[in-house]
């Protein structure tokens, strides 16, 4: 009862800002609205049919739902034995109800009876990004205009969230399975399970004793230290934009060692001024001057030094302004990767190369040259979905 009454008051209190101009009853009334009978969703979804699941991730499986007045929603459903997911469901639905963006997913509604949770969306029919990105026979649907349209929404999205939302918002998860794409292919972003509130307006950064989110999107100072900041959101947006302009995942295991890694194959091009090498070679054309921004933008994104790093305003002028000159970027941090040595204090388990593992809460030098995040402290990361749909 006292989660429900929990996402009770926060709807309350988003509807009676929305409609202070209205009477008390029409804001009861619309706030009822956005709670939905576990019969409906169960109708909707025809008893959540596996010919409707459009996903599976971490918090749970996703449906897709038809409603009676013929409005087509995506359920996203709480694994019952989810030990993180009742959090991350509080957590999507205090967020959300927050913000209100073209560029982020708009969250229509929640159940939640007895054990059974549910967050209900817009539905998308054409899925997520990395449906169309990495797919040999979508990805030609998406040409150059639109990927550079969905990389300036994507920063739209994100400058919303750090700047202008009424409390600054870090979403700790950026990457190609969490932005879907509308009917124009216009960007949303999505999944705020892992999201976190960020009071004042300065960039200290957070430091977090649970880390969570996905291997080669994470920045080095949040998979190692557990430092949270806005940059954290900016690393990850520079790796999406790489993948976008290459059409490639930023680690490929079918690729030799040298050109697995997309953030150290795209330096090593900028550094001997081969950058549009880098541009997915399905593309019939493209603008090779908005392609050449785009990867040094990335990069800058990208780099090891977190004061270096643009912020999103700073982003989003580069990409909107014809007249803004991009600084050029420095070594970038990879994969959780930083330097030769680096320090780790974070308290958790390590793994010992005989595979067995050893608490350790004391400050430790970890060799981070080719050690991976997924390698470091397994059991002290928690890791989000990679193929969730919507």
């Amino acid at each position: 009862m006292g989660l429900f009454s929990d996402i009770c008051g926060c709807l309350r209190r988003r509807m009676s800002a929305a409609a202070a101009a209205d009477s008390a009853a029409d804001v009861a009334e619309d706030t009822s609205d956005l709670f939905y009978k576990l019969e409906t969703l169960q109708i909707a979804t025809n008893f959540f049919s596996e010919l409707n699941q459009l996903g599976h991730g971490g918090f749970g499986p996703v449906y897709k739902g038809l409603m009676s007045n013929g409005q087509e929603v995506a359920v996203k459903k709480l694994s019952l034995n989810s030990r993180r997911g009742v959090r991350e469901f509080t957590n999507e639905v205090k967020l959300l109800l927050r913000v209100q963006h073209k560029n982020l997913v708009m969250l229509l509604g929640c159940c939640a009876e007895g054990p059974e949770k549910m967050l209900i969306y817009e539905y998308f029919p054409n899925k997520s990004l990395d449906y169309f990105l990495f797919d040999k026979k979508q990805s030609p649907l998406l040409d150059w205009s639109k990927r550079f349209r969905i990389v300036k929404g994507i920063a739209r999205g994100l400058l919303y969230l750090h700047e202008e939302a009424p409390e600054r918002i870090i979403h700790s998860d950026i990457k190609c399975s969490n932005i879907l794409l509308d009917d124009r292919l216009s960007p949303k972003i999505s999944d705020f399970g892992l999201a976190r509130l960020f009071p004042g307006d300065d960039e200290i950064h957070l430091n977090t004793f649970r880390i969570s989110g996905t291997p080669g999107y994470m920045t080095p100072e949040y998979a190692i230290h557990g430092y949270l900041s806005v940059k954290t959101d900016v690393f990850s947006f520079g790796v999406l934009v790489l993948e976008i302009v290459s059409g490639r995942r930023n680690h490929d295991k079918f690729l030799d060692a040298e050109n697995a890694d997309l953030l150290n194959y795209a330096w090593r091009l900028y550094q001997v001024d081969k950058s549009l090498q880098l541009v997915d070679e399905r593309l019939e054309k493209h603008s090779r001057e908005e392609a050449a921004i785009c990867i040094q933008l990335g990069l800058l994104c990208c780099q090891a030094s977190v004061a270096e790093r643009p912020d999103m305003n700073a982003v989003h002028l580069m990409l909107s302004s014809d007249s803004f000159t991009l600084p050029k970027p420095g070594k970038p941090g990879v994969h959780g990767r930083v330097g030769r040595w680096t320090t780790a204090t974070s308290t958790g388990f390590t793994n010992n190369t005989n595979g067995s593992s050893t608490q350790t809460a004391a400050t430790t030098k970890v060799d981070t040259t080719s050690l991976y995040v997924d390698e470091f402290s397994r059991n002290s990361i928690s890791y989000s979905s990679i193929d969730e749909g919507r």
